[in-house]
């Protein structure tokens, strides 16, 4: 994951804000006294969250569904009228900061986060507040890639959400109040967390950042009732994460790798599991059926020094697949071994159906990787059936990183970033957000600094050269890019896709957009004021249909802060 944007935070109280304006301090979350929300808010379900891909009303997870598709069933907002959207409503947060958060509603009521770890209680028609809370956090919070926070999960009358000083807790949904906190990772070692969490069978499935400071990555599973520890799956293994040293990358290209120097250093230390990173940035994807949890991970520590960690690195920049109910190993699909260049795997992966390779049609699992490939994988055993035509340039791939600096391209963010992909079943497209951004990579020898940011080198922006983003569509039967549509900037936050037709994406200009899901057509644009880098999503209230993205701009690739949550629906008649 790159790093751009390091802080030590610390604050020492929580503010409560409501609708009726009236602010209140507070220590902890004790005596809070919100704004409720109205009582209609009904207790989320197993059974709302299982059929959430069909629900054209909610959003009730932070990717839309288990499967994580990003596509909402409805179509009142379709390719023939979406020239007709209008703002309904602009609710302005108490941060200005970097903004990635995927808003969830639930019959109405809308809960966003926002950088520094606030939870927001909206009604998602009109953007009245019913409460606000701010996460207490500890003396240090160290994180990489801004102070964000992308959203929280929903289970029964429980909000979760994982904390930038390494704490994951629960709240409630009609009060905001305090149920419980947990320590996820401690964070004087370097750990934190932005991700989304998402819930499942009374777990709570978190990962982790820090692959920026030498941690030992893994996913949790806590209980959504206490908060207790249910299991862990570290993302490196204590023994075999030296891997099968592999020389080539998932499409077969040349790593350039010194395979019997990398030998050799490992025969005289094998024992570097505990400071490999393999952090955990976006929600994983559940199959229902067969209780797996799909997931990708990031980066080896440190991201450009190798020497340090001879070996394939097992499992980073890998996906992974755990058993729902133990957390136990099913399998893993490496994509890049003993990775220096930082393209690790971090937009989430999403389940579907897809032809093999023989034209049958199978359960199967995509990734949008920071190669600038979609990763088609059969779902049952990880192995991978295609990869996409690449949807960024790549020139001098896999040239190692030098102590002057060496042209590469895509550069450390992609490709793909952590940006999730849509999918639509109907045109059987996945839609990236990709970057372009040329970088010379520069590396240099660094020990374990004990949970300080550990590099091991640098990755800069080529000056001079042009940078600029894509929205993409892949078939993902057949690898082929289907259209593409170009952006003047690197584009960072992620896609919706809609039974209407239609793609939403927003820039780092403040322009979002809607492009018409077959043909790649702008049909629709709104100047938003700050940068749009969040992933947007859609709901219907009383039968209408609305769309929100958050514009708050982006600290990775210091995007116009701002702090708005943008919501639009039709004017006029449909």
């Amino acid at each position: 994951m790159t790093a751009h944007t390091f802080a030590l935070v610390a604050a020492s109280s929580l503010l409560l804000y409501t609708a009726s304006g009236f602010t209140q301090e507070i220590e902890g979350g004790a005596g809070i006294k919100p704004v409720s929300v109205p009582q209609s808010l009904p207790s989320v379900s197993q059974k709302m969250l299982d059929s959430a891909s069909s629900d054209s009303k909610n959003w009730l997870l932070p990717n839309g569904d288990y499967k994580q598709t990003r596509y909402f069933p409805g179509k009142q907002i379709n390719s023939g009228n979406v020239s007709k959207l209008k703002p309904a409503f602009v609710f302005q947060t108490a941060v200005v900061e970097s903004m990635e958060t995927a808003p969830i509603v639930v019959n109405g009521v809308m809960f966003i986060t926002t950088s520094f770890d606030h939870v927001y209680a909206l009604d998602a028609a009109t953007g009245q507040e019913f409460w606000h809370y701010k996460h207490k956090l500890g003396d240090t919070s160290t994180y990489c890639c801004g102070p964000n926070n992308k959203g929280v999960a929903v289970e029964g009358d429980r909000l979760f959400m994982g904390t930038l000083d390494g704490k994951l807790i629960a709240l409630d949904t009609k009060t905001g109040k305090l149920l419980w906190s947990t320590e996820i990772a401690d964070p004087e070692k370097g750990y934190s967390e932005t991700m989304a969490p998402t819930v499942a069978d009374g777990k709570v499935l978190i990962g982790t950042n820090g692959g920026e400071y030498g941690i030992r990555g893994f996913v949790k599973a806590f209980d959504s009732a206490t908060g207790k520890l249910l299991w862990t799956f570290n993302t490196v293994p204590e023994k075999g994460h030296e891997g099968v040293w592999a020389t080539t990358d998932a499409t077969g290209k040349d790593l350039h790798r010194d395979i019997a120097a990398e030998k050799a250093q490992f025969a005289k230390n094998s024992d570097f599991y505990k400071t490999l990173g393999g952090g955990v940035w976006m929600t994983p994807a559940i199959d229902r059926e067969t209780k797996t949890v799909f997931f990708v991970v990031g980066n080896p520590s440190p991201d450009l020094y190798g020497a340090e960690r001879p070996g394939d690195n097992l499992y980073t920049d890998s996906m992974v697949a755990v058993d729902l109910n133990t957390g136990a190993y099913k399998w893993h699909f490496q994509y890049i071994p003993h990775d220096v260049w930082d393209l690790d795997a971090v937009s989430p992966p999403i389940l579907v159906n897809v032809k093999d390779k023989s034209g049958k049609v199978i359960p199967g699992v995509i990734h949008g990787g920071k190669t600038g490939h979609v990763y088609i994988h059969d779902r049952r055993d990880g192995s991978l059936i295609r990869f996409s035509q690449a949807m960024v340039p790549q020139e001098n791939m896999w040239s190692l990183p030098t102590p002057e600096g060496t042209r590469m391209l895509p550069g450390a963010n992609g490709g793909v970033e952590w940006s999730p992909m849509a999918f639509n079943p109907n045109t059987h497209y996945s839609y990236a957000v990709n970057l372009h951004q040329p970088m010379n990579y520069s590396v240099e020898a660094s020990k374990y600094p004990n949970g300080k940011l550990w590099l091991g080198g640098a990755f800069k922006n080529v000056p001079g050269e042009e940078q600029w983003g894509n929205v993409t569509a892949v078939n993902i039967d057949t690898g082929k890019i289907a259209w593409q549509a170009k952006t003047d900037q690197p584009m960072i936050g992620g896609a919706l896709t809609t039974a209407g037709n239609l793609v939403f994406a927003g820039e780092g200009n403040g322009l979002f957009k809607a492009y018409d899901a077959k043909t790649g057509k702008v049909l629709w644009r709104f100047q938003c004021g700050a940068g749009v880098n969040a992933p947007p999503v859609s709901y219907m209230i009383n039968g209408k249909q609305y769309i929100a993205v958050a514009a708050g701009g982006n600290s990775q690739l210091n995007f116009k802060r701002g702090n708005s949550i943008m919501v639009f629906a039709l004017s006029g008649k449909n």
